[in-house]
């Protein structure tokens, strides 16, 4: 495919598990001006499966596919231990990344890829895809007119079975990411305190059930509840406002507008003066593959030299967050102050 401009951006995927698989799906089937032109995994077979019927080209190795490769943008979604030394190959190689969330296993990490992505010149951005998620836009476009008037309370709920794919990390690091960035995404303020209770019920490892809560500097309070533990799939976000309650459903694509009648210009000391139970209304939501968004607007961004679809550091504030989470949940003691603002920084 070409893009308005005449010039064809040239992609590669490195990591081929599921979301690498999706990730070959999507540059090769549906992000105008993009060609997938090669794929990277340790795993023969993988290989094999993702190059079956496509024109990309198979590697055991992203190192020889960088060598033999000219590429304008690659994913990364291989293992977090395997995120930095495969960025630097890439953004030494001249090539924009795209490497899936969490951003690094630690801050030291993380600011390396930023500063290496900075000094090569290139993009660097993370695969947040929460953010491209179109009941997420559209709640973030309506909290930004003030629909709800003042915000109370955000409240994400991220549930399901337990995983079998291989993991580095327990449920904190692995999910918490998402939602925490959402959180400051919609709000646009920082936390100020967090704590946090995790459990370890089956994985041998890491925590599999986790439950935070996040003071923010606009007084907003931030709930997480988060586990693989249950025998269903959830992902919702409810935000609660002076004027109502929207919930988002993550895999509805779902947003729904529940009303306080009682909010009616009525107002008491910047406040309203009750709350009741209203009408609900379904917005109207231009359902998208979120992925195929994500990858669409990297592209672009990479074409126009604009920025980054997800600023690395907001990446690497949410991961950050969550490992602080975990902090507080086996030290059992919040954290808040000087401790907490230099995840900020």
């Amino acid at each position: 495919m070409t893009s308005p401009d005449g010039r064809t951006l040239r992609a590669g995927v490195i990591g081929l598990g599921m979301m690498g698989r999706n990730h070959v799906r999507v540059w090769d089937e549906a992000v105008p001006g993009v060609q997938l032109v090669a794929v990277a995994d340790p795993d023969a077979d993988a290989v094999e499966r993702a190059t079956q019927g496509r024109r990309a080209r198979g590697f055991d190795d992203p190192a020889r596919m960088f060598a033999e490769e000219e590429l304008d943008l690659v994913s990364i979604v291989a293992p977090t231990s395997l995120h930095l030394p495969v960025t630097l190959a890439a953004l030494a190689a001249g090539v924009n990344v795209l490497v899936e969330k969490p951003i690094a296993a630690t801050r030291e990490e993380a600011t390396r890829m930023i500063e290496a992505a900075r000094d090569a010149g290139r993009m660097l951005t993370v695969g947040h895809i929460e953010r491209f998620n179109p009941a997420i836009r559209e709640l973030r476009r309506r909290l930004a007119d003030g629909e709800l008037g003042r915000v109370f309370q955000v409240h994400a709920t991220r549930l399901g079975p337990f995983p079998a794919r291989i993991r580095d990390v327990g449920v904190v690091v692995d999910l918490a990411p998402h939602d925490l960035d959402i959180m400051r995404y919609l709000i646009g303020s920082e936390p100020i305190r967090i704590f946090a209770e995790t459990e370890r019920r089956i994985h041998t490892e890491h925590e599999d059930l986790f439950n935070g809560m996040l003071k923010f500097a606009n007084g907003v309070i931030g709930v997480l509840d988060i586990n693989w533990l249950t025998p269903t799939k959830k992902r919702t976000l409810s935000v609660t406002g002076e004027r109502g309650m929207y919930v988002a459903d993550y895999i509805a694509q779902d947003l729904v507008f529940y009303a306080n009648p009682e909010a009616n210009g009525t107002w008491v000391n910047d406040g309203v003066t009750s709350v009741a139970e209203g009408e609900m209304t379904r917005r109207r939501i231009d359902r998208q593959e979120p992925l195929t968004v994500e990858l669409t607007e990297f592209a672009a961004a990479v074409r126009s030299g604009g920025e980054p679809p997800v600023d690395p550091h907001d990446a690497m504030v949410a991961l950050l967050l969550a490992r602080k989470m975990v902090e507080s949940a086996e030290s059992g003691q919040v954290i808040a102050g000087e401790a907490l603002e230099e995840v900020i920084r």
